[in-house]
């Protein structure tokens, strides 16, 4: 059996000794065997396993990744099993948001003559609603829930809606109406706000579609270092 110091498994990865134990006490790689004189001995499982976990995180996150290695020490395949499924079902339901984002946005695009509005001119909450085919009390659930924020009148205290709130409104009827909660929806409409609209949103679409794909091409390079993980796991320990 070969014999490996912490040094050796923080080497490999430009890691730190203090970071290889920071790893055993959170339970990422299994216990290491000590000499009579109390200092780490690590194997190659513990190598192993360090490769696995390091590969997890950029998969699942590091919490998660944690949970993952957890399991596989204490609990065995099912625990990692469970936790792995989420990370998926959690990449599909990102996937399939984007792609209704994108289609939102190409549906305001496409109807960005019919109904808008002009530089400086304003809608009452009331207009908007009629617009929408909505209640005014929508207007006002989307704008308790941070969806839309619009000015009010000095004088008479009223809401009146511009052209980006009236933008966000209807890109957040589309969302609404293609069964999305309110949550993903205020995050997606504070990103338009942050990218500076729809044209701008499409940079923003595109840098989400590149961490999906490199969080699901991490995922099937962390699938097979788990493999690998778990048969030196099981013969090796």
């Amino acid at each position: 059996m070969i014999t490996l110091r912490p040094a050796d498994l923080a080497r490999e990865h430009g890691l730190s000794t203090q970071a290889i134990r920071n790893y055993e006490q959170d339970g990422c790689i299994p216990p290491a065997e000590r000499t009579p004189s109390g200092y780490r001995i690590y194997t190659e499982v513990h190598a192993a396993a360090l490769r696995t976990y390091l590969a997890l995180i950029p998969a699942y996150g590091h919490a998660a990744s944690g949970q993952i290695m957890n399991a596989l020490h204490h609990d065995g395949v099912e625990g990692v099993l469970v936790t792995i499924d989420r990370g998926h079902s959690q990449l599909l339901r990102d996937r399939d948001t984007l792609d209704a984002v994108r289609k939102a946005v190409a549906h305001l695009t496409s109807e960005s003559g019919t109904g808008a509005v002009t530089s400086g001119e304003t809608r009452t909450i009331g207009e908007l609603a009629h617009q929408l085919r909505v209640t005014p009390a929508t207007l006002r659930n989307w704008e308790n829930a941070g969806i839309l924020a619009p000015a009010r009148d000095p004088a008479t205290g009223y809401r009146r809606y511009d052209a980006s709130d009236i933008r966000d409104a209807h890109l957040a009827d589309l969302l609404r109406r293609g069964g999305y909660p309110l949550d993903p929806i205020r995050t997606v409409i504070q990103q338009i706000r942050t990218a500076g609209g729809t044209d701008a949103l499409a940079a923003t679409l595109a840098d989400w579609q590149r961490k999906l794909t490199a969080q699901g091409l991490a995922m099937l390079n962390a699938a097979a270092q788990l493999d690998r993980y778990l048969n030196v796991h099981t013969h090796g320990s």
